[in-house]
């Protein structure tokens, strides 16, 4: 075996969780890794010294799988399971192995409050290249900046930085949350976010009038979020894919969890001291897949967490970290 294809195609958070198969495969086998992705997230990849290719989906798919045919590879690990994906193998006729999605799984959990799972995502790529004897080293997660990464901030003073986006707004903490919980905090503290969460970030700078919250949502590049991360002393992040880019620095993170929960196996990977997870007082289970629906509230239930319980974590980490 020479050479091997990774499919992930999507998004920021499932792609971090590849890293480590990345890694052990490399390392445990010594081939050579090309790896597939929607372009938008190819950042993620292209700075990985353990990948010697990205291939970029976001267009002809045929002329994309002409240019895979071309790479002869010996074998195929689809990390993603979808109808893209699953074409893409029908076409290049190769071994391959598939990740199970535990469909049935993740629904009995999300009814019935019955746990099948009882992993973490992490865990079932891993069940996947197992069938190649590929092992966990144990190692967690991994991110790699493009060369010269910086941000126009003093990363060396003692900061928070809080992840305010989310992939719905039901996964979302409040604008009110955040306010009531900055306007008492002294650390410094930096929202990071995307596009569509700079006006809510400008928003909460607006109404906080204090010059130790800064607003770097959508202003930065993953990389630069990533940068501010790895620099933090503490992380606050909703269930996203910049609390994974966390992880991945071995940050201590408080998560917030509504209408997703950490049993569906998304939680922060090996999860460093002083990490918490706050989880909405009104149910234990997932009230959907993705989050993107509530049982309980239009606005999803997260947003039952109250202030002063994310306060008294925040806290309780540094009275401990002192």
């Amino acid at each position: 075996m020479k050479k091997i294809l990774i499919i992930r195609l999507s998004s920021i958070g499932d792609i971090i969780l590849t890293s480590p198969i990345i890694r052990c495969v490399k390392q445990q086998k010594n081939v050579e890794i090309h790896f597939l992705v929607k372009s938008e997230y190819s950042i993620l990849l292209q700075s990985n010294p353990h990948l010697e290719k990205v291939f970029c989906l976001k267009g002809n798919l045929n002329q994309l799988i002409s240019d895979l045919q071309k790479e002869h590879y010996d074998l195929i690990f689809d990390l993603h399971n979808n109808i893209r994906s699953s074409w893409i193998k029908l076409h290049l006729v190769l071994p391959s192995y598939t990740i199970n999605k535990k469909n049935w799984q993740k629904y009995m959990l999300i009814y019935f409050n019955w746990n099948f799972l009882n992993n973490h995502v992490v865990d079932r790529y891993f069940e996947v290249v197992k069938k190649i004897n590929i092992s966990n080293d144990g190692n967690g997660l991994e991110y790699f900046f493009h060369k010269n990464t910086t941000v126009n901030f003093d990363v060396k003073q003692i900061f928070i930085a809080w992840s305010i986006g989310g992939s719905s707004s039901n996964k979302k903490l409040s604008k009110t949350q955040i306010i009531d919980v900055c306007k008492k905090m002294s650390y410094p503290v930096v929202l990071l976010g995307g596009s569509f969460e700079k006006s809510l970030g400008d928003d909460i700078i607006h109404e906080l009038n204090n010059e130790k919250i800064s607003n770097f949502c959508g202003s930065v590049s993953l990389d630069q979020s990533a940068y501010l991360i790895s620099h933090s002393a503490l992380v606050l992040s909703n269930d996203t894919g910049l609390m994974h880019v966390a992880a991945a620095f071995k940050k201590p993170i408080i998560s917030f969890w509504g209408c997703t929960k950490p049993s569906q196996g998304f939680a922060p990977y090996m999860g460093v001291n002083g990490s918490k997870q706050l989880i909405t007082p009104r149910s234990k289970r997932p009230c959907s897949r993705y989050g993107k629906s509530c049982r309980f509230s239009g606005q999803g239930c997260v947003k039952e967490i109250s202030s002063q319980i994310i306060l008294d974590s925040i806290d309780h980490f540094f009275l401990n970290k002192n």
